[in-house]
């Protein structure tokens, strides 16, 4: 089995009560914006959740090797993009894609990501 991302998601469709399938996800680095030009694709499984990131780069390699530059104290802040338009379908939402800025923390060892999605709202948390 492979190793578990440093960063995870999860899609719950709150109109339907169901996982949100399907909709396709961007992961990218936004500081240290030296750190990497990568940024990394997906698109939530039958249970909403993204298990594993495609790119060129390996996600967990990027994240070590930022760690070791960065000083004590120091965080990372990561942004996920939703196409919710896609997934809600054209003009049918009010959020055509909903993007999460977060901090992780350098002595953190992962991040889950849930975002409960509704065509006309979104709210978010850290997970565990």
């Amino acid at each position: 089995m492979s190793e578990r991302p440093f960063i995870t998601c999860h899609v719950l469709d709150t109109i339907s009560g169901k996982p949100g399938a399907g909709i396709d996800v961007k992961l990218k680095l936004i500081s240290p914006a030296q750190a990497t030009t990568a940024h990394w694709t997906a698109t939530t499984n039958s249970d909403g959740r993204v298990p594993a990131w495609t790119s060129s780069a390996n996600i967990n390699e990027i994240v070590s090797k930022v760690k070791t530059e960065l000083a004590d104290g120091d965080q990372m802040v990561w942004s996920l993009t939703f196409d919710t338009e896609k997934y809600f379908g054209q003009g049918k939402t009010f959020w055509p894609e909903v993007e999460l800025r977060f901090a992780a923390k350098k002595e953190e060892e992962h991040y889950h990501v849930p975002l409960l999605l509704g065509p006309w709202s979104y709210t978010t948390y850290r997970g565990s």
